[in-house]
């Protein structure tokens, strides 16, 4: 079993990934990616039951990138993690390749769920643990979720259905970086950037009947505790409320909105790479 250094080594070398590709393609989204990275990393090398050789393994567990735009994290994980090869990062957002710039399960070995129209994506995890509930399998499902997207309605029915039918094998994970897209003005802020209004996420989700963890995004001892503490959880769904910061690893890209999606210089990667180095 791989040891959290060995966690933490791997996060490294996916931002990296994902800054070397967004250089070298020019488009990609990185705030939300990098807030994102130790998440995954986790999930895909320490919690969940997958079979790469087998993505479409009909007993493994299955994760939904609910805010799909963050893809680059999710494929330089599965890349890492042998679903496809590394170098096949750099066709990134090409025509005909196979990572496009929102998942799609059509396209890409391991994704199980197309994603990229916000707020969809709770929603069909309650369907496929509905499916495995009426089949009798045991996988897991995960879901993502940005906290700019959980402004939409449909997070919200998709949650209240989850707990009415008590989905205990669904674990949605709440990216909550607090800081979506444009940042969030408010008449009368004299033009400052705000956080996500939404500042205490938890007592919502408790008044839908969710079991609610909350946790530091970026320690990966945190997340796999929270993650295994959210197994063993019966008769209602659990909510992992991630405290992460956009951009994280990149300092001059960290909890600044301008890096959403934005393309890197030359002198910029340079420094990027140089903070991640190790």
């Amino acid at each position: 079993m791989l040891s959290i250094r060995d966690l933490e080594r791997i996060a490294n070398r996916v931002r990296r990934h994902v800054v070397q590709t967004v250089h070298r393609v020019g488009v990609g989204h990185l705030g939300g990616a990098l807030s994102a990275t130790d998440i995954l990393t986790v999930l895909y090398f320490h919690t969940m039951r997958i079979d790469p050789a087998r993505p479409d393994w009909e007993d493994r567990d299955r994760f939904i990138l609910s805010k799909g735009h963050a893809c680059l994290a999710l494929y330089a994980v599965m890349a890492e993690r042998g679903y496809f090869p590394l170098e096949e990062l750099a066709t990134f957002d090409e025509v005909n390749s196979r990572l496009q710039g929102h998942p799609d399960m059509t396209a890409t070995p391991g994704i199980d769920m197309s994603s990229g129209s916000l707020g969809q994506g709770l929603s069909t995890g309650v369907g496929m643990v509905l499916g495995a509930k009426l089949l009798g399998k045991s996988f897991h499902t995960y879901v993502m979720l940005g906290d700019g997207e959980c402004q939409e309605g449909q997070v919200w029915e998709a949650a209240f259905v989850a707990a009415r039918y008590k989905l205990d094998n669904l674990t949605a994970i709440l990216d909550w970086n607090r800081l979506q897209q444009y940042g969030w003005h408010t008449p009368g802020d004299d033009d400052q950037v705000r956080q996500t209004p939404d500042e205490t996420p938890a007592p919502k989700w408790q008044a839908f009947g969710w079991h609610t963890i909350e946790l530091d995004g970026h320690n990966i001892g945190a997340i796999m505790m929270a993650l295994q503490e959210a197994q063993g959880i019966k008769g209602k769904p659990t909510i992992l409320i991630a405290h992460t910061v956009k951009g994280k690893g990149v300092s001059f890209m960290e909890g600044n909105y301008l890096w959403h999606s934005r393309a890197i210089t030359n002198e910029q990667l340079a420094m990027a790479l140089a903070e991640l180095d190790g």
